[in-house]
């Protein structure tokens, strides 16, 4: 009798801590201020998330958690229109303000394009949240439904009409 297994990329969640760490060797910009403090780049991000919202360490990681999950979607897969709700988009938020780490995000997982932010002003209310979530699952990650559920139905305004930005 032969058993057949699905590969580990199959069966295994993607860890969006080990994605995140993985641009490291691909920061090139004002590595002084980004590699010289001798932390990880997800523990320097968790740090900013920390200095700059009132949350507690485990809703940072949560949070931060989830963007990387969102961010990589989005880059992967840019032919798939993704939204994320206010909560999860405060870690987005904080992937794109700290320019030399989204710009290696950009370079590992976005074929070295630059994914541009350019959100409209209102939000969306079609439930784009709760499919991205299904679409996230799909490709891997290991989503907190509960961070998701409380956005899901007031998603970001972002613009799949927009050649490369979410």
């Amino acid at each position: 009798m032969t058993i057949m297994l699905d590969s580990p990329s199959r069966t295994r969640a993607r860890d969006p801590k080990d994605l995140l760490n993985a641009v490291r060797p691909h920061i090139r910009h004002l590595t002084v201020n980004v590699l010289d403090s001798g932390m990880n780049v997800w523990d320097r991000e968790l740090a900013l998330l920390l200095r700059d919202n009132t949350m507690v360490r485990d809703m940072a990681e949560r949070i931060l958690g989830n963007a990387v999950m969102y961010t990589i979607g989005c880059m992967e897969r840019p032919e798939v229109h993704l939204g994320v709700g206010k909560l999860v988009d405060i870690g987005v938020h904080q992937l794109i303000l700290d320019t030399p780490v989204w710009w290696a995000l950009c370079d590992v997982y976005n074929e070295g394009r630059y994914k541009h932010h350019a959100p409209f002003i209102e939000r969306r209310r079609d439930g784009l949240c709760v499919r991205t979530t299904d679409f996230l699952k799909s490709i891997g990650f290991d989503i907190d439904e509960e961070l998701w559920a409380i956005d899901g139905t007031d998603c970001s305004p972002c613009d799949n009409k927009v050649p490369d930005s979410h």
